[in-house]
Protein backbone atom coordinates (compact mmCIF):
# COMPACT_ATOMS: atom_id res chain seq x y z
CA UNK A 1 0.00 0.00 0.00
CA UNK A 2 1.77 3.29 -1.02
CA UNK A 3 1.36 6.29 1.48
CA UNK A 4 1.31 10.01 0.18
CA UNK A 5 4.25 11.73 2.85
CA UNK A 6 4.02 14.76 1.18
CA UNK A 7 4.22 17.87 3.14
CA UNK A 8 6.23 15.68 5.99
CA UNK A 9 7.21 18.37 8.75
CA UNK A 10 7.72 16.54 11.80
CA UNK A 11 8.13 13.00 12.08
CA UNK A 12 7.83 10.64 14.98
CA UNK A 13 9.45 7.31 15.22
CA UNK A 14 8.90 4.55 18.07
CA UNK A 15 8.86 0.89 17.93
CA UNK A 16 5.94 -1.33 19.06
CA UNK A 17 6.47 -4.92 19.93
CA UNK A 18 4.83 -7.53 17.22
CA UNK A 19 4.30 -10.03 19.46
CA UNK A 20 4.25 -10.25 22.80
CA UNK A 21 6.81 -11.67 25.04
CA UNK A 22 9.32 -12.39 22.03
CA UNK A 23 11.37 -9.30 21.84
CA UNK A 24 10.27 -8.71 18.03
CA UNK A 25 9.61 -4.90 17.43
CA UNK A 26 8.74 -2.77 14.36
CA UNK A 27 9.09 0.99 13.99
CA UNK A 28 6.15 3.04 13.93
CA UNK A 29 6.42 6.21 11.98
CA UNK A 30 4.04 8.96 11.73
CA UNK A 31 3.46 12.16 10.81
CA UNK A 32 3.22 14.47 13.49
CA UNK A 33 1.35 17.59 12.29
CA UNK A 34 -1.54 15.10 10.70
CA UNK A 35 -1.52 12.41 13.73
CA UNK A 36 -1.00 9.90 10.95
CA UNK A 37 0.96 7.03 10.55
CA UNK A 38 2.57 6.99 7.44
CA UNK A 39 4.77 3.91 7.50
CA UNK A 40 6.44 0.69 9.49
CA UNK A 41 9.66 -1.07 9.60
CA UNK A 42 9.74 -4.56 10.18
CA UNK A 43 12.51 -4.08 12.70
CA UNK A 44 14.98 -1.71 14.45
CA UNK A 45 17.83 -2.48 12.47
CA UNK A 46 19.35 0.67 10.62
CA UNK A 47 19.17 -0.54 7.03
CA UNK A 48 15.39 -1.66 7.46
CA UNK A 49 14.72 1.29 8.34
CA UNK A 50 16.62 3.48 5.85
CA UNK A 51 15.58 1.20 3.20
CA UNK A 52 11.90 2.49 4.35
CA UNK A 53 12.29 6.24 4.38
CA UNK A 54 14.41 6.51 1.22
CA UNK A 55 11.16 5.39 -0.45
CA UNK A 56 9.93 9.07 0.47
CA UNK A 57 12.80 10.26 -1.52
CA UNK A 58 15.17 13.00 -1.20
CA UNK A 59 12.88 16.05 -1.65
CA UNK A 60 10.27 14.65 0.90
CA UNK A 61 13.34 13.93 3.27
CA UNK A 62 15.09 17.45 2.76
CA UNK A 63 12.00 19.10 3.71
CA UNK A 64 11.84 17.36 7.31
CA UNK A 65 12.26 20.00 10.19
CA UNK A 66 11.84 17.85 13.32
CA UNK A 67 12.51 14.54 14.35
CA UNK A 68 11.14 13.05 17.33
CA UNK A 69 12.58 10.09 19.36
CA UNK A 70 12.84 8.26 21.93
CA UNK A 71 16.51 8.13 24.06
CA UNK A 72 17.56 4.65 22.51
CA UNK A 73 20.05 6.10 20.71
CA UNK A 74 19.58 3.50 17.67
CA UNK A 75 17.90 6.51 15.29
CA UNK A 76 19.85 9.31 15.87
CA UNK A 77 23.13 8.86 13.53
CA UNK A 78 20.60 7.49 10.63
CA UNK A 79 18.15 10.67 11.06
CA UNK A 80 21.20 12.66 10.31
CA UNK A 81 22.22 10.78 7.49
CA UNK A 82 19.27 10.77 5.65
CA UNK A 83 17.24 13.72 6.86
CA UNK A 84 20.10 16.53 7.21
CA UNK A 85 17.82 19.51 7.84
CA UNK A 86 15.86 17.69 10.44
CA UNK A 87 16.25 18.56 14.10
CA UNK A 88 16.38 15.54 16.61
CA UNK A 89 14.07 16.21 19.65
CA UNK A 90 14.08 14.00 22.63
CA UNK A 91 10.52 12.99 23.74
CA UNK A 92 10.11 14.99 27.01
CA UNK A 93 8.32 11.96 28.42
CA UNK A 94 10.74 9.75 27.71
CA UNK A 95 13.21 11.76 29.66
CA UNK A 96 10.60 11.85 32.56
CA UNK A 97 9.73 8.39 32.21
CA UNK A 98 13.90 7.78 32.58
CA UNK A 99 13.60 9.61 35.71
CA UNK A 100 10.97 7.79 37.57
CA UNK A 101 12.20 4.51 36.24
CA UNK A 102 15.20 5.07 38.36
CA UNK A 103 13.09 6.69 41.37
CA UNK A 104 11.61 4.10 41.42
CA UNK A 105 14.08 1.67 41.29
CA UNK A 106 15.31 3.60 43.98
CA UNK A 107 12.50 3.11 46.29
CA UNK A 108 13.10 -1.20 45.52
CA UNK A 109 16.43 -0.44 47.00
CA UNK A 110 15.08 1.27 50.24
CA UNK A 111 12.63 -1.48 50.59
CA UNK A 112 14.78 -4.09 50.27
CA UNK A 113 17.11 -2.40 53.05
CA UNK A 114 14.75 -2.59 54.96
CA UNK A 115 14.24 -6.14 55.22
CA UNK A 116 17.98 -6.07 57.03
CA UNK A 117 16.47 -2.96 59.86
CA UNK A 118 17.17 -5.40 63.62
CA UNK A 119 14.36 -2.78 64.73
CA UNK A 120 11.07 -4.62 64.30
CA UNK A 121 8.86 -1.81 64.97
CA UNK A 122 11.10 0.64 62.65
CA UNK A 123 11.09 -2.34 59.96
CA UNK A 124 7.24 -2.35 60.45
CA UNK A 125 7.01 1.33 60.16
CA UNK A 126 9.15 1.64 56.88
CA UNK A 127 6.90 -1.35 55.58
CA UNK A 128 3.80 0.42 56.05
CA UNK A 129 5.55 3.86 54.71
CA UNK A 130 6.50 2.31 51.63
CA UNK A 131 3.61 -0.36 51.00
CA UNK A 132 1.29 1.40 47.50
CA UNK A 133 4.08 4.14 47.69
CA UNK A 134 5.17 4.32 43.98
CA UNK A 135 1.97 6.27 42.57
CA UNK A 136 2.57 8.78 45.83
CA UNK A 137 6.30 9.72 44.06
CA UNK A 138 5.52 8.91 40.33
CA UNK A 139 2.67 10.82 39.43
CA UNK A 140 2.71 14.69 39.33
CA UNK A 141 2.67 16.17 42.69
CA UNK A 142 -0.39 18.65 41.46
CA UNK A 143 -2.23 15.29 40.84
CA UNK A 144 -1.75 13.20 43.94
CA UNK A 145 -4.77 12.91 46.11
CA UNK A 146 -5.12 13.66 49.76
CA UNK A 147 -4.11 9.82 50.43
CA UNK A 148 -1.24 9.95 47.75
CA UNK A 149 -0.21 13.27 49.57
CA UNK A 150 -0.04 11.57 53.29
CA UNK A 151 1.58 8.95 51.77
CA UNK A 152 4.46 10.77 50.31
CA UNK A 153 4.85 12.75 53.24
CA UNK A 154 5.50 9.27 54.96
CA UNK A 155 7.95 8.13 52.59
CA UNK A 156 9.80 11.29 52.83
CA UNK A 157 10.06 10.89 57.00
CA UNK A 158 11.29 6.96 56.64
CA UNK A 159 13.75 7.58 53.68
CA UNK A 160 16.61 10.33 53.07
CA UNK A 161 17.08 9.56 49.78
CA UNK A 162 13.58 9.42 48.86
CA UNK A 163 12.99 13.16 50.26
CA UNK A 164 15.72 14.16 47.84
CA UNK A 165 15.20 12.46 44.97
CA UNK A 166 11.29 13.11 44.58
CA UNK A 167 11.88 16.92 44.49
CA UNK A 168 14.62 16.99 42.17
CA UNK A 169 12.42 14.41 39.61
CA UNK A 170 9.32 17.56 40.65
CA UNK A 171 12.32 20.25 39.65
CA UNK A 172 12.99 18.50 36.47
CA UNK A 173 8.96 18.07 35.22
CA UNK A 174 8.88 21.70 36.03
CA UNK A 175 11.53 22.70 33.33
CA UNK A 176 9.99 21.19 31.03
CA UNK A 177 6.56 22.56 31.64
CA UNK A 178 7.86 26.11 32.80
CA UNK A 179 11.11 27.31 30.96
CA UNK A 180 10.49 29.31 27.79
CA UNK A 181 13.75 29.29 25.78
CA UNK A 182 15.83 26.72 24.45
CA UNK A 183 18.97 28.66 26.00
CA UNK A 184 17.44 29.18 29.35
CA UNK A 185 16.25 25.11 29.71
CA UNK A 186 20.32 24.62 28.66
CA UNK A 187 21.04 26.54 32.07
CA UNK A 188 18.45 25.77 33.94
CA UNK A 189 18.89 21.45 33.22
CA UNK A 190 22.45 21.91 33.33
CA UNK A 191 21.90 23.09 37.26
CA UNK A 192 19.98 20.18 37.75
CA UNK A 193 22.34 17.74 36.19
CA UNK A 194 24.85 18.79 38.97
CA UNK A 195 22.40 18.89 42.10
CA UNK A 196 21.40 15.70 40.80
CA UNK A 197 24.63 13.45 39.95
CA UNK A 198 24.84 11.59 43.18
CA UNK A 199 20.92 10.48 43.53
CA UNK A 200 20.41 10.08 39.43
CA UNK A 201 23.40 8.39 38.35
CA UNK A 202 22.22 6.66 35.33
CA UNK A 203 19.91 9.19 34.52
CA UNK A 204 22.30 12.26 34.68
CA UNK A 205 24.53 9.94 32.38
CA UNK A 206 22.12 9.85 29.84
CA UNK A 207 20.97 13.45 29.70
CA UNK A 208 23.89 14.29 29.56
CA UNK A 209 24.68 12.47 26.28
CA UNK A 210 21.35 13.51 24.79
CA UNK A 211 21.42 17.46 26.15
CA UNK A 212 21.06 18.71 22.49
CA UNK A 213 18.42 16.87 21.56
CA UNK A 214 16.46 17.33 24.90
CA UNK A 215 16.97 20.77 24.89
CA UNK A 216 15.47 20.95 21.06
CA UNK A 217 12.42 20.12 22.37
CA UNK A 218 12.15 23.98 23.85
CA UNK A 219 11.83 25.29 20.43
CA UNK A 220 8.69 23.86 19.14
CA UNK A 221 7.83 21.96 22.01
CA UNK A 222 7.50 18.63 19.50
CA UNK A 223 6.55 15.39 21.68
CA UNK A 224 5.94 12.07 21.07
CA UNK A 225 2.61 12.40 22.09
CA UNK A 226 0.28 12.19 19.38
CA UNK A 227 2.52 8.84 18.58
CA UNK A 228 2.04 6.98 21.63
CA UNK A 229 -1.52 8.03 21.17
CA UNK A 230 -1.41 5.91 17.84
CA UNK A 231 0.78 3.20 19.38
CA UNK A 232 -2.61 2.55 21.80
CA UNK A 233 -4.66 2.14 18.21
CA UNK A 234 -2.25 -0.15 16.72
CA UNK A 235 -1.94 -2.48 20.21
CA UNK A 236 -6.52 -2.84 19.76
CA UNK A 237 -5.58 -3.76 16.10
CA UNK A 238 -3.12 -6.31 16.96
CA UNK A 239 -5.84 -7.81 19.72
CA UNK A 240 -8.98 -7.53 17.62
CA UNK A 241 -6.49 -9.17 15.00
CA UNK A 242 -5.51 -11.83 17.55
CA UNK A 243 -1.70 -11.35 17.20
CA UNK A 244 -0.14 -10.97 14.15
CA UNK A 245 3.13 -13.22 13.17
CA UNK A 246 3.42 -12.05 9.49
CA UNK A 247 4.80 -8.60 9.30
CA UNK A 248 3.41 -7.49 6.11
CA UNK A 249 -0.32 -8.20 7.14
CA UNK A 250 -0.09 -6.45 10.26
CA UNK A 251 1.66 -3.71 8.71
CA UNK A 252 -1.37 -3.47 5.88
CA UNK A 253 -3.88 -3.69 8.25
CA UNK A 254 -2.45 -0.49 10.47
CA UNK A 255 -1.89 1.82 7.22
CA UNK A 256 -5.42 0.60 5.82
CA UNK A 257 -6.50 2.51 9.54
CA UNK A 258 -5.35 5.43 8.69
CA UNK A 259 -5.36 5.92 4.58
CA UNK A 260 -8.26 3.79 3.12
CA UNK A 261 -11.29 6.37 3.29
CA UNK A 262 -14.54 4.07 3.72
CA UNK A 263 -17.11 6.90 3.35
CA UNK A 264 -15.73 7.38 -0.32
CA UNK A 265 -17.19 4.07 -1.40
Amino acid sequence: MKVEVKGLKRLGMDEIALRKGQGHYVVVLVDLDHKKLIGMVRSGKQEDIQEVIREWGTQVLSQVEEVSIDLSGNYRGLIQKVMPNAVIVADRFHVMQLISRELNSARHQVIKASATQPDKAQKDRIKSSLKSSKYALLRPEESLSETQKRKLEAVKQISPLLAQMHPQKETLRAIFENTRTAMDAVFEISDWLEDAKETFPKSVGTIENWLEEITSYFFNRTTSGVVEGINNKLKLIKRLGYGFRNFENFKLRCLISWHLDFNSA
